[in-house]
């Protein structure tokens, strides 16, 4: 039986030029040969545990799974039981109603600052950096946080929403370097709470709520890498909010991870162990969302720039694990190196985009200026 399941495998990473226990970085290393069985009978999910449990590795695991990715093998391994569930109770159900709306800041915002602060740049942005110029992560977060600024023509005055904005890394640098000033809406009280220390002193102001309960009226709003949270079942209602809440001649960035099909899941393995109740939009996932609503002034890829950026986060957390080994151990050590890495991977293999939109109420007069 295991050398049939072996080799069931073993024809499959042929496809992606990936051997068992080979030479190459990117191939696979075998710890354990109940990995094949377990793989062919949980997909990607089983693949990820069986990677937390050490069953198996690989030196270059960025690189093993941009080849998996880059050859569409998750084709190649049926669906299994527990998976068609997953999807049927994704599809049938809001996943991201109301009730479930703190869940995310709590599995994964609220594990720990001291993590974010070992990983991240000095602005705490926990989202794709600009790496046009850029040599360094902190360059390239500061350079994504100016280009919003940017793309938005902030003046001082300006009051602006940041929906999701984590702990503040947009507020802080739009409040310091542009004169605006900016509530903050967040589900992650340890964000929060460690936000309003890094903003004291600014015209910042972080709210512990969802965005189905914003008030007020705002010159320009932004959403960094918070859409990826509201589900397809919500996305018309986060315009309809976005829209409500925004002036007439104002503008709203949505910065975005975006998926090349449109889709009502996300993976297992991210589902389970990384962000609940998440899900990437498409590009007509979005434009149906936004109709008659907003006028698409702007759409900007810049997705490779999240694989640099992954990767630094990436030799961040590897530079400062002994400080937070004793804390988090060794299975989580696994975890968040799989996540990263494989992440990063499917950004080089272009599974995953990363979108910058300007959106309009009515159009801008005389139109508007694109701006890299």
């Amino acid at each position: 039986m295991l050398q049939k399941t072996q080799k069931v495998v073993q024809k499959i990473l042929d496809l992606a030029d990936i051997k068992i226990n080979g030479d190459n970085p990117w191939d696979i290393q075998v710890k354990n040969d109940n990995l094949y069985s377990r793989v062919l009978k949980q997909g990607s999910l089983g693949l990820g545990e069986a990677y937390m449990d050490d069953w198996w590795d690989a030196k270059f695991l960025d690189e093993f799974f941009y080849r998996v990715l880059r050859a569409d093998l998750e084709k190649e391994i049926r669906q299994d039981f527990k998976t068609l569930l997953f999807i049927l109770k994704n599809t049938l159900f809001n996943q991201q109603k109301k009730s479930k709306a703190f869940e995310i800041g709590q599995k994964h915002y609220d594990i720990g600052n001291d993590l974010y602060l070992a990983m991240l740049d000095p602005y705490l942005a926990y989202s794709c950096g600009y790496w046009q110029g850029a040599q360094t992560l902190a360059e390239a977060q500061e350079a994504k946080l100016d280009l919003i600024c940017r793309k938005l023509n902030l003046r001082p005055g300006d009051k602006v929403l940041d929906i999701g904005g984590g702990w503040g890394s947009f507020a802080k640098y739009a409040a310091q370097k542009y004169g605006v000033a900016v509530d903050v809406i967040t589900v992650s009280k340890e964000q929060a709470e460690l936000g309003e220390k890094l903003c004291a002193g600014l015209p910042v102001q972080f709210q512990l709520q969802d965005y189905r309960k914003i008030t007020g009226l705002y010159d320009h709003i932004v959403s960094v890498g918070m859409i990826e949270h509201v589900g397809y079942k919500n996305y018309r209602t986060y315009m309809k909010i976005a829209s409500r809440h925004l002036k007439e001649d104002g503008l709203f960035l949505l910065h975005t991870i975006g998926s090349s099909n449109s889709v009502k899941t996300t993976d297992r393995w991210i589902e389970k162990y990384i962000f609940p109740n998440s899900m990437i939009p498409s590009i007509g996932q979005i434009a149906q969302s936004i109709e008659g609503l907003f006028v698409m002034e702007d759409w900007h890829n810049f997705g490779l720039d999240y694989d640099k950026t992954l990767m630094a986060w990436y030799d961040n957390f590897e530079k400062n694990w002994l400080d937070l080994k004793e804390k988090y151990g060794e299975r989580f050590y696994r975890m968040w190196k799989y996540y990263l890495l494989s992440c990063a991977a499917s950004f080089r293999a272009r599974k995953n985009q990363l979108w910058q939109i300007v959106l309009s109420k009515n159009g801008v007069i005389h139109g508007y200026k694109s701006i890299r």
